[in-house]
């Protein structure tokens, strides 16, 4: 049925043609320029229909993407820190040293042996113990967790909220 009423537009921005790129690009946990990593024992953990609806989006993207030949990937819990707050064996894992030039200066050098400029500035990844505990993995139980526990670990100052996820919600129509 036609009206001669114009279409009511929703409240807020107009969605995004890029959604998946907005949300992963607003850096939530797991997240940096490459890749977006999902810890196994907390996507184990999810409640049952979270599991379900994952693990369909997963074969989806997986079936799709197959004939790419994927390497194993090796994944290691890291911290960003500043390369002068790293000791003797940090520096030796990313690659860089510290030494004392005839000036008596301290410089620091990659694995080539090019002077890094600005390293108070400068910072790299440092693997550290895995925060997320093991008493998140429930593959074994009969029944989904309630609920998350509160994590044990310090939490890093989030820079902006991460953006809403699924449909925008809908203007209502105008009051007569």
């Amino acid at each position: 049925m036609f009206t001669p009423d114009p279409i009511q537009r929703h409240a807020g921005p107009p969605a995004s043609s890029t959604p998946l790129r907005d949300y992963l690009n607003s850096q939530p946990p797991g997240v940096d320029a490459g890749y977006a990593v999902l810890p196994r024992r907390l996507v184990e953990a999810m409640p049952l229909a979270w599991q379900q609806q994952l693990t369909h989006l997963l074969a989806e993207f997986h079936r799709s993407v197959a004939h790419l030949g994927w390497p194993v990937y090796r994944v290691v819990p890291s911290r960003r820190e500043r390369l002068v707050d790293l000791d003797e064996e940090q520096l030796a894992e990313v690659g860089a040293i510290m030494e004392i030039d005839s000036d008596g200066d301290v410089v620091y050098r990659d694995r080539t042996g090019k002077r890094i400029d600005d390293p108070e500035n400068q910072t790299v990844l440092v693997s550290v113990l895995d925060p997320i505990p093991a008493n998140f993995a429930n593959a074994t139980q009969s029944t989904p967790p309630r609920g998350f526990a509160a994590p044990q670990f310090p939490q890093p100052p989030r820079q902006q909220p991460y953006p809403h996820s699924g449909p925008l919600p809908v203007q209502a129509p105008p009051q007569r």
